[in-house]
C-alpha cells in the first residue's frame, strides 16, 4: 500500500533553516506528482509546494521564495528545504502524492489522494 513517511521536523530559531524529507513506497514514485502541505490546528490546510514527475515546482506567492522542494526519483524521496523560517511557519507539515494533475483550484483546495502522518515544525523567536 502507499506509504509516505516524513522526517526532519523539529524546532528552529526564526531566520534558520530546516529540511524535511518524505520517503515514499507502494506506488510508482517517479510518475506521481508530489507536494507538501501544512496545517495549524483550527486553521485551513495550506498547500506550500507541488512538484511534478519532471521536477517542475510550484509555490504560493506568500512564501516569497523561502521554500524549495525537490525529489530524488532513484531514492523515492521528496524534500522540502525551508529557509528564513518565520514565526508564522510553525505547523504540522505533510507530504502528499497523487497522479497528476492534482485537483483543487487554489493552494487551500488541494486534495491529493495520499498523505503521510506529518512532521511538526516549530519556530522560536
Amino acid at each position: 500500500q502507499v506509504q509516505l513517511v516524513e522526517s526532519g521536523g523539529g524546532s528552529v530559531q526564526a531566520g534558520g533553516s530546516l529540511t524535511l524529507s518524505c520517503r515514499a513506497s507502494g506506488f510508482s514514485f517517479s510518475s506521481y506528482c508530489m507536494g507538501w502541505l501544512r496545517q495549524v490546528p483550527g486553521q485551513e490546510r495550506e498547500g506550500i509546494a507541488t512538484i511534478d514527475y519532471d521536477g517542475v515546482t510550484s509555490y504560493p506567492d506568500s512564501l516569497q521564495g523561502r521554500f524549495t522542494s525537490s525529489r530524488d526519483n532513484a531514492k523515492n524521496t521528496l524534500y522540502l528545504r525551508m529557509d528564513n523560517l518565520k514565526p508564522e511557519d510553525p505547523a504540522r507539515y505533510y507530504c502528499a502524492a497523487d497522479e497528476c494533475p492534482w485537483s483543487g483550484g487554489s493552494w487551500f483546495d488541494l486534495q491529493p489522494g495520499y498523505w503521510g502522518q506529518g512532521t511538526q515544525v516549530t519556530v522560536s523567536p
